[in-house]
């Protein structure tokens, strides 16, 4: 595990925040385009744009492919981007169905599973108020998509899903930064990304219209950007500190939701909002206490 210098905390939560505001502009572009293309296909798009973004900056900065290529954990860096193609799949699934708001809350379980994940992957303690705030985060979810009313919906389980996809993602993405070059991991990042999604996309494509290309360029490019500024964060602070800043999309995706869409969260979604990132808070306090 890398040493965190205390100092660079505030500027990796400073990084961090930015990433989950251009992963929530993200998320609202690609919710527009769910009624043309299908998920799978947007994040093929995405990751198109990505790669496309990666390399012209790679190639601005003159690095060579030998040196990005160069890694001691080739199979973990291909692995990486299946879970991020995993995660905002099912997320784009679910933005099919609900709100983008409630999409959010359901998949603010992320940061809960990252404390669980946490167990085998960076061979950390997880005590009885750990599960305990677990236990509590997954009922706040239950008061979001409140069984037998109207929010109820398979699509309710695809923004789980993605949680638990991301949580994976995030956990790896801190194992890597103890010994992977930024440069390395975003290139394999992109590499991946488009390769795991290439296998199935062929089995929903519909043909893209100029504006369906712009909007993989674009997103590609937002997603570039949050991804750099993802892995720098967690260069410079421990996972578990950066969790609960992840609860700052609410904000930006409940702003971007009623200015664009005209979604006003309901009440059930702020209550188990609450409830779940009350979950999460507390795991921190305990682990900055312990």
């Amino acid at each position: 595990m890398p040493e965190v210098v205390p100092g660079q905390k505030i500027t990796g939560i400073l990084f961090f925040v930015l990433a989950i505001l251009l992963i929530s502009i993200v998320d609202t572009i690609c919710k527009i385009f769910t009624s043309e293309l299908h998920s799978l296909q947007l994040v093929w798009g995405y990751f198109l744009g990505i790669n496309l973004t990666l390399w012209t900056f790679f190639l601005v900065r003159r690095e060579t492919l030998p040196k990005l290529i160069k890694t001691d954990r080739p199979i973990v860096q291909l692995l990486r981007p299946a879970f991020l193609a995993a995660s905002i799949t099912f997320l784009f699934l679910g933005l099919t169905y609900l709100p983008i708001a409630e999409a959010t809350a359901i998949g603010f379980t992320a940061p809960l599973f990252i404390t669980i994940l946490s167990i085998p992957i960076l061979k950390e303690r997880v005590g009885i108020n750990r599960w305990i705030a677990v236990i509590v985060g997954l009922l706040g979810v239950l008061i979001v998509v409140r069984p037998g009313g109207g929010l109820w919906h398979w699509a309710s389980l695809m923004p789980f899903l993605g949680a638990i996809f991301f949580a994976v993602f995030q956990i790896i993405t801190r194992l890597l930064s103890a010994t992977e070059k930024t440069s390395t991991t975003l290139f394999y990042t992109g590499l991946g990304g488009i390769f795991w999604t290439s296998i199935l996309v062929p089995f929903v494509w519909v043909s893209p219209s100029e504006i369906h290309w712009f909007i993989f360029l674009s997103t590609g490019l937002l997603g570039a950007i949050a991804h750099l500024c993802m892995i720098s964060a967690f260069s410079r602070s421990e996972a578990s500190l950066l969790a609960p800043y992840n609860y700052t999309k609410l904000l930006w995706v409940s702003l971007l939701g009623f200015f664009i869409f005209n979604d006003i969260p309901s009440l059930n979604m702020w209550l188990g909002s609450s409830v779940i990132v009350a979950a999460g808070l507390y795991v921190f306090y305990r682990e900055q206490k312990a």
